[in-house]
């Protein structure tokens, strides 16, 4: 595909609110290299860390605007990151050649491939598409079973299912089942509830009730499972970057339902889209040391920030989290914050 590399766009120092302008000046890496050609394999995190010392931090020296810095799409195995320690400034390009070569914008070629990541696609693939979270608008707006081939108690692979409430302009479909709540665990309220995803199913007549052949099956399909509409696959390729607003929320869940996590594990925030949370954003984890009593009074002991996590899927009241580094077990309570 042909690519055109443009001047350097506009500052995003620039385009920072002013909470972030605030922040203390960005530290490069001690052994950040001036040039990094990147490589397949390399995520938008692992390459600002070769050169920050606070990778989320990036967008605050890179020199585009801010929707690219939001969704770049534009970097690519094989092209080069430049370090303007000056800034310092980060800036993308190829190598030139001698020194005396003259820099002008270029045109040049190369094979379409995919553009970096963020963060490890193959830990976070299967959270894309499949419904998560489920609220109670979305139940209401869902599509139901109401039976299966021959009287069978339960479907698998390549049945038919027949449902109700299928959107006659939706073809191919999710089917999940309703599990347990998400709830804050400070105050008990129930912000939504997890999915338990259960396959795919694709129309083959629209009616009343619609006919459906179930194309993938992760557990066994019956009668009252729901369905919500497919939704298209896309590229996750979100510069880190923090928050704008103040955030105080706290961690509701871990995938699995373990008590406890650490490093590349996928945790549930009870905040979203409602708290101004958008993917690519980075969160500060706090961990809460509890209460003591001395001399008959209860005191809280200060929270310790002791990790970062990256905000991947956004629902209106939670998000789904990847915990990027932490120096302790990520714990269900612990708060998150703005970095």
């Amino acid at each position: 595909m042909i690519r055109i590399i443009f001047p350097l766009l506009l500052s995003a120092a620039a385009l920072l609110s002013g909470s972030a302008a605030a922040q203390t000046p960005v530290e490069i890496a001690d052994d950040a290299p001036d040039t990094y050609t990147v490589v397949r394999g390399d995520t938008l995190w692992d390459i600002s860390g070769r050169f920050l010392k606070q990778p989320w931090r990036w967008p605050e020296v890179w020199r585009l605007n801010r929707e690219q810095i939001r969704n770049p799409h534009l970097i690519y195995p094989g092209q080069v990151i430049f370090l303007d320690r000056s800034g310092p400034w980060l800036s993308i390009g190829r190598r030139l050649g001698t020194q005396d070569q003259k820099l002008y914008p270029q045109v040049y070629s190369e094979p379409a491939t995919q553009p970096i990541p963020s963060i490890p696609l193959e830990v976070i693939q299967p959270f894309l598409i499949a419904p998560l979270v489920v609220d109670d608008q979305d139940i209401a707006h869902s599509a139901t079973i109401v039976a299966t081939q021959s009287d069978r108690v339960f479907a698998g692979h390549g049945d038919t299912v027949f449902a109700k409430d299928v959107a006659a302009d939706q073809n191919n479909w999710e089917v999940y089942r309703k599990a347990e709540p998400l709830i804050d665990p400070f105050s008990k309220e129930v912000l939504a509830y997890q999915a338990v995803h259960l396959g795919s199913a694709r129309v083959t007549e629209h009616g009343q009730p619609a006919t459906l052949t179930l194309v993938r099956a992760l557990e066994e399909i019956g009668e009252g499972d729901r369905m919500l509409p497919s939704a298209l696959p896309t590229v996750f390729s979100y510069v880190p970057h923090a928050p704008e607003a103040d955030l105080d929320a706290r961690i509701i869940a871990i995938h699995r339902g373990v008590e406890t996590t650490g490093a590349h594990h996928v945790v549930i925030l009870g905040a979203g889209k409602r708290e101004g949370l958008e993917n690519g954003h980075v969160v500060a984890l706090w961990r809460n040391r509890g209460n003591v009593k001395y001399e008959g009074e209860t005191i809280a002991l200060p929270q310790q920030r002791y990790g970062l996590a990256f905000v991947f899927r956004v629902f209106e009241r939670v998000s789904y989290a990847l915990v990027m580094n932490t120096d302790g077990p990520v714990t269900v309570g612990d708060s998150i914050r703005k970095p």
